[in-house]
């Protein structure tokens, strides 16, 4: 399993949109300006928040989206699986697949093991937990004098 550069750039949008007061609603543009992620791409991948019911959005002039819920009521697995779909580190985890060997696969039983290990530190990990120690990519990016060579570290 690996999460794609959709699963990441809708928690870091996520991340843009939870230091922000429930019910503000905020374009697209600033969520990718603060996060450093191409706009079309955020675009899509909020749609998809929308309609799992992570997010809401608003039409017109002021439109852009907002949390439905409290950054602490949403969890990692929810975002993750909302833009991936089910998790499965093996094809023979996935419910729809299956797998010609399971029922007593050695491998498949570690697997789902390992799985299950996996999905609940999603579980366990909120939304609002990622906000807490995310800074916004724009801002490491200046400090790095990325986008801004102007700006630079100091030697240690």
């Amino acid at each position: 399993m690996q999460i794609t550069r959709a699963a990441e750039y809708g928690v870091l949008g996520l991340t843009a949109l939870a230091r922000r007061p429930l019910g503000d609603v905020v374009m697209v543009d600033v969520l990718c300006a603060e996060e450093d992620i191409p706009r079309s791409f955020l675009g899509k991948i909020f749609q998809n928040l929308a309609k799992a019911g992570i997010v809401k959005s608003a039409r017109g002039s002021g439109g852009g989206f907002s949390l439905s819920r409290l950054p602490a009521e949403i969890t990692a697995l929810e975002i993750i699986e909302a833009i991936e779909g089910p998790i499965a580190l093996q094809r023979c985890l996935d419910e729809e697949l299956g797998c010609e060997h399971s029922g007593g696969c050695a491998l498949c039983s570690l697997l789902a093991v390992a799985q299950d290990r996996v999905k609940d530190v999603f579980r366990a990990t909120t939304l609002s937990d990622l906000a807490g120690r995310h800074i916004p990519n724009a801002l490491v990016n200046r400090a790095r004098g990325r986008n801004h060579p102007k700006i630079t570290l100091a030697p240690a």
